[in-house]
This record gives C-alpha cells, structure tokens and sequence, in this order.
C-alpha cells in the first residue's frame, strides 16, 4: 500500500499540470480574486462619479434655481435639446441622454403654500450609474433651502426644527464586535473558494489514477500483482487525498499569509483589523476540519475515476461534481441557516458553518466532534464503496 502511494506521489509531482493546481493556483488564486474585485470596483465606480452626464430638464421654468445649477457645472452635466413629443425611454435606453428630469408646473419654492413637491427622474437604473445620488445632491441642496426659509416663516429655533423632522429617534447599539461582523459577512464566501480549490487540487491525480491508467493500459498489469486489492485502493487514495490536503493546507496558509501581507504591506486598516481578530488555532481548526472533507473528495473522485471509461470521461464526471459541492455551501449561505440543532450533521454545509463562525469568533466548540464524527463517517462509508467499486470486473473492465 505504502508502496503504491509513494510510487504515485512521486509521478504526481512530476506533473506539471498537477502542481498547478495544488500549489500555485492557491497561493495566487485569493490575491488575484482580491485585487480584480477591487481594481474594477473602483473602477466603476470612478467612472460612474465622474462621467458627464447628457440630461434635459422639462419644465425648467418651473424651478430655473435647479436647472441653473445642473447647466453650470459643465464638468458633471451637459444639456441635451430634446425633440417634441420625445420618448425618453427610448432617447436612454439609445443614451442620448442619461436621464430626463420633469418638474410639475405646481412647483413651488414657497413648500408652506404650495406644500411637497414630486420631480419625475427618468434614468435606466439597471446598472452603477450614480445618476440618482448625483441628481439628488443638486435637487436636495435646494430642497434644504426652502426648508430653512419655511422654518424661519414659522418663527421655529433648530431644536423645534429637529423635533419636527425626526419626532422619534431609534439609536442603534450593536451588541456585536467588528469580527462578528466581517465574519458573517467573508464567512460564506470562505468554503466555497476553500472547497473548490480542494477539491480542483484532488481532481487531476484522482483522473490520471483510475482513468489514466486505463487508457495506459497499466492497470491490468497492477491488477495481476500478488497485492490486495484493498492496499490498491487505500495507496491510490492516500495519493488523491495527500494532494488534496496540501492543497487544502496551501490555501488557508496562503488566506494568511496573504491577509497579512496586504494589511502590513499596504496599511489596509480593515484587513489589519480581521487579521488581529482571527487567531493561528482558528486557522488550524479549519485546515483540521478540511481534511475528512478532502477524504469525501479523494473517495468518491477515485469511483469516479475507476468507473470512467476514459479520462475524458472522467473529467466529464468530475466537473458535474462541483456543482454538487457547491450546493452545501450555497446552503449554508441562505440566511436563518446556523450551526445548531441538525445542521450540525449535514455533511459539508455543517464544515461550511463551523468555518463562519470561527471567523465570527462565536464557535460552539463542542460541536466541532458532531462535524468530525457525521464528517469522518461518510469518508468511511465513501471509501468502503471505493474498495467494494475496486473489485467488480464489470466497473475496472467497461
């Protein structure tokens, strides 16, 4: 058996292609996703502040203050003539303009007479285009004007003012710390990019140890060795599962090292801060919990594996997995889905949790031997159902 995984893990290094994913693929894979996030972001968002935006204003005459403003600030808004009886859905959607905005001709700046006042925005709203916020600091400027001139009208001092607006005030006291909070909010996302990189990283050894040898022919000259069975499959499995579990390693070292690189390096106070919070035995729990999780992985990709007639074959099968590994995280994302009562059973959505909420530093230790047990089980009974695949002739030979 020994033998066996030493003679695999040895070709398993070897290749390049396996390297790849078990080793720079994690290392690179959560700075890349870090910083194209909020490359583009920012991006957007700068482009979306500072585009000129092209508007019209229909019944201008009827707030000249507000129309005055928008026309003079030729760096944010540029006036469009619009034709009669314009389509403004159209005219946007073809964005000749950016919005059109329509003022009743019952506008008023006197609001104690002529009371609330409702401009129509006509936008495409469909994407991140800031036009509502750019739209609303001009509109509202005025607004707090004529808020002051009726308060003033009305003889009332700012607290009267005050007590007018808001009658009622609810002050929020979040009785939850910082790390509670990045954590519910970076926790979910956590498994899924630490099971898709596990199980990406078991997935090449796992195709080239059962289809691959087929399509070599190097299994039947395996199969007539005086070896059990068995060892057969436990050396192919350790081999799937070693590469599997440093891919797993590799990734929440890299999570680390790279959260504190870019919070040392690049003084980013609130990476600096969730890196404080998160302790080296919380990281050591979750790499500890990935590796009966691996065990799934390596079990059921060698039946896959052993099954397939092919390794294109293989891979086929494969890729439909994920998306089978993805639903229990996609599970323990949905909100009211927290790690009590049977959840703690539910294989893989129940490591998902654990992973959160040692983020959140609100782990309920004693459910980490529910998660270890109901996890450790169902790699046994995946690997028995290996071992019992191994055997059949008609499975190794279809």
């Amino acid at each position: 058996m020994w033998l066996i995984f030493k003679k695999e893990f040895t070709e398993l290094l070897r290749d390049k292609k396996t390297i790849m994913f078990m080793i720079v693929l994690p290392v690179l894979l959560f700075p890349l996703i870090i910083g194209v996030t909020v490359f583009f972001t920012s991006m957007a968002v700068d482009k979306a502040e500072n585009k000129v935006l092209n508007f019209a204003v229909v019944g201008k005459q009827y707030a000249p203050d507000i129309y005055q403003s928008m026309v003079q600030e030729t760096d944010k808004f540029n006036e469009v003539t619009l034709p009669e009886n314009a389509d403004y859905a159209t005219l946007i959607n073809n964005e000749t303009v950016d919005f059109v905005l329509e003022i009743p001709e019952t506008f008023n700046p006197d609001i104690l007479n002529s009371g609330q006042h409702t401009l129509t925005l006509y936008l495409n709203d469909a994407g991140l285009n800031k036009v509502r916020s750019r739209v609303g600091e001009v509109v509202d400027k005025y607004a707090k004007e004529y808020q002051v001139a009726a308060f003033s009208t009305l003889g009332m001092d700012e607290a009267q003012q005050n007590a007018l607006l808001d009658p009622v005030i609810i002050e929020r006291e979040n009785i939850a710390d910082d790390r509670e909070v990045w954590g519910e909010r970076l926790g979910g996302m956590l498994p899924y990019f630490i099971f898709f990189l596990c199980l990406q990283g078991a997935m090449a050894p796992a195709s080239d140890l059962g289809a691959g040898e087929k399509e070599r022919g190097t299994l039947e000259t395996l199969l007539i060795s005086p070896m059990e069975r068995y060892k057969v499959v436990l050396g192919k499995f350790f081999t799937i599962g070693a590469a599997g579990v440093i891919c797993a390693l590799i990734t929440v070292t890299s999570m680390a090292v790279w959260g504190l690189l870019i919070s040392q390096g690049m003084a980013i106070e609130f990476v600096a801060d969730i890196m404080a919070m998160v302790g080296i035995a919380d990281f050591v729990l979750i790499f500890l919990m990935l590796v009966p999780v691996v065990a799934i992985f390596a079990s059921v990709l060698l039946s896959l594996s052993i099954y397939a007639r092919s390794f294109k074959e293989a891979q086929s099968y494969m890729g439909a997995l994920m998306m089978v590994v993805i639903f229990p995280v996609l599970i323990a994302m949905m909100p009211g889905v927290e790690l009590k009562g049977g959840w703690i059973w539910v294989p893989l959505t129940n490591v998902a949790l654990a992973m959160k909420e040692l983020l959140k530093g609100t782990m309920d230790y004693f459910a980490l031997f529910g998660i270890f047990a109901s996890t450790l089980a169902i790699a046994v009974a995946m690997l028995t159902f290996c071992v019992y695949w191994f055997n059949k002739e008609k499975v190794l030979f279809r």
